[in-house]
């Protein structure tokens, strides 16, 4: 039933889908190159419903803050201080009210409206010659309809769902929508986008200005990228995988995650004993650029067409340019001072100690010295993870030992709001691989890549079940499929971003073993910090070897998306995973992510679903 205060909060959404349709100002960095003023778009047309599109784009832009904090705030990658304003820091402990200014659901009714609209109105049968010209477009629209569904059902567990477009307020006092779960979402969303599968989403062409920074189709979320992520929170495991690889092999343009680390060889080369760097090797100053590398190729050339950006949301640089954000403000940086983007003392949001502690802790895998010629001698030490270099800008001040160090996210400094990479698609995968009992193929993603070295034999790791698979039920190898992950590019794993050499390839020759980053190694360890952290009873069964490659995972998402906004999100549904495997117990989630976010000493109890979401009313 709906009550008073929903019925206001679909009245707002219900006014404000005639007021973002419409264009904005001449400055506004969404603005259309037409002249032409449209209030209430026309859709029965072949372009008028570009006009459309931007509103709907426009209405993205009020909730990209809600979704950075909401989703990364209450995750524990993030720590407040004592700059951090009320609002922030309830959602740190888990206080936040209905009154809390992040607390907020009518942005994403909002995208829902304006969504709903258009996907009642728009003529879908127009075509040039053979071709639906609506297609792709009426399908993306769905696309973010169901993306902004399931937003709702991560943040507050249970939301009002409605699919006809409110523009009168009797169509709310004359009808009581149903409230649904994120399971029954997707039972209602995801047959109809089903339809949908494999195709691209529009791009526009040349229509939006060609002064402005936006990459058309990038602002768009792929259909079988929603539909993997919506099977992949309920459970779904195989339907999840094979819409993943629908987009692999059929709509991305790059097959594998786009940036490939440029291995420094004077890094490699630090060791003065041909076994290990150092003791005191510091990689925050002695060598940042090696993790620069990866930052740059992903947060800083969204509209170059090799990268790793799927979707994102595009926010002016400058106040006079539209949509303004505050995320880059909570994390340090200042894009809206008049003198240009400055740094700021005032920092509301910075990295977490546990954060810090797993990029610090983190092993890396270099070529010694004896190597510089042959290249086939790799060591490890524990230097750390070099993502932590391109995410966070520390500046140390004072003695080293008694000094203060400030960090600033660097991930913002443009002011974009990440959704989708290709290394989210990749690590989506391995989480639905490894819930499919294809532990081996999950771990392939993180060292090795995708590649014919999956199938071939080669990745002794790789059980001949999991060669069947990848070939057949899940054919991202399949005969059809093997050429599109021959390139450079395949030959990487994502753990590689930031860990150096983990894969066993040297050069286009596999090699076994070549690195320590090996699967029963990690895995091993894994099992026992599981067993140490929680006092369980770790065996060696497949669900035991699941779990801990899950953890990986789970760390992997830490060191790869820390402060884009999907960090709280992660956390649940991996907890919801553990739950319904039963294994340690019928409520070991809960108690994993409790434990995870204990050091916040939150106002909830975290091991018990109910209180992962926020209220609403």
């Amino acid at each position: 039933m709906i009550t008073k205060s929903i019925k206001h909060l679909f009245a707002v959404c219900l006014v404000s889908c005639n007021i973002v349709a419409a264009l904005t100002s001449c400055s506004d960095i969404l603005e259309s190159d037409s002249s032409r003023q449209v209030f209430d778009p026309e859709l029965s047309q072949k372009t008028d419903s570009i006009y459309y599109a931007l509103g709907i784009m426009q209405a993205m832009q009020q909730l990209a803050d809600h979704y950075v904090f909401q989703g990364e705030v209450r995750g524990e990658l993030v720590d407040t201080t004592h700059y951090t304003d009320t609002h922030l820091r309830q959602l740190a402990d888990f206080s936040a009210t209905t009154a809390n200014r992040y607390d907020s659901a009518y942005v994403y009714y909002r995208v829902i409206n304006n969504c709903n609209y258009y996907i009642a109105h728009r003529d879908t049968t127009l075509r040039t010659g053979a071709t639906y010209v609506t297609r792709n477009e009426y399908a993306a629209v769905k696309a973010i309809r169901a993306w902004a569904y399931m937003q709702l059902a991560r943040v507050y567990g249970r939301v009002p769902f409605y699919t006809e477009p409110l523009t009168q307020i009797s169509q709310i006092d004359d009808n009581q929508y149903p409230e649904l779960t994120m399971n029954e979402i997707v039972a209602q969303l995801a047959p109809d986008l089903e339809q949908y599968s494999g195709l691209p989403v529009p791009d526009f062409g040349g229509t939006f200005p060609s002064s402005s920074f936006i990459v058309p189709k990038k602002l768009f979320i792929p259909v079988d990228i929603v539909l993997g992520d919506l099977y992949l929170e309920s459970g779904q495991y195989a339907s999840a995988a094979q819409h993943y690889i629908v987009y692999l092999t059929r709509v991305a343009t790059n097959n594998h995650t786009a940036f490939t680390e440029t291995y420094r060889r004077s890094l490699f080369r630090q060791s003065s004993d041909d076994t290990d760097l150092p003791s005191d090797y510091d990689r925050t100053t002695n060598d940042r650029i090696a993790g620069q590398g990866w930052s740059s190729q992903i947060f800083l050339t969204v509209t170059t067409g090799y990268n790793d950006v799927i979707t994102y949301i595009p926010m002016a640089e400058k106040s006079s340019q539209g949509a303004t954000t505050l995320v880059p403000k909570m994390f340090g940086y200042d894009l809206y001072n008049s003198g240009g983007r400055t740094y700021i003392d005032e920092i509301q949001l910075t990295p977490s100690q546990t954060y810090i502690d797993l990029s610090d802790n983190s092993d890396f895998y270099y070529y010694s010295t004896q190597s510089t010629t042959t290249q086939t001698v790799i060591n490890h030490a524990k230097i750390g993870d070099f993502r932590y270099n391109g995410s966070v800008n520390e500046n140390r001040v004072g003695d080293e030992e008694t000094g203060t160090v400030t960090r600033r996210v660097y991930k913002y400094i443009m002011g974009n709001i990440y959704l989708y990479r290709n290394t989210t698609v990749l690590l989506h995968l391995a989480e639905a691989f490894n819930r499919l009992g294809m532990y081996d193929a999950a771990f392939a993603i993180l060292k090795d890549g995708i590649n014919r070295s999956l199938i071939n034999g080669d990745a002794a790791y790789i059980s001949d079940q999991t060669r069947m698979l990848l070939q057949t039920t899940y054919p991202l190898l399949s005969t059809a499929n093997l050429a599109k992950f021959d390139g450079s590019n395949a030959y990487y794993g994502v753990h590689g971003h930031g860990a150096g050499y983990t894969r066993d390839y040297n050069g286009a020759v596999y090699s076994p073993d070549l690195s320590p980053y090996q699967l029963d190694t990690v895995v091993t360890v894994k099992m026992a910090d599981i067993a140490a952290d929680f006092g369980v009873s770790v065996g060696t069964t497949k669900q035991d070897t699941i779990n801990a490659v899950e953890d990986l995972l789970c760390d992997e998402y830490a060191l790869e998306f820390a402060f884009e906004g999907t960090r709280f999100y992660d956390l649940c549904r991996l907890a919801r995973h553990k739950n319904a495997a039963g294994l340690y117990g019928a409520n070991f989630g809960g108690q994993w992510l409790a434990r995870k976010l204990q050091y916040k000493q939150p106002a909830k109890d975290l091991t018990v679903e109910a209180n992962w979401y926020l209220p609403f009313e």
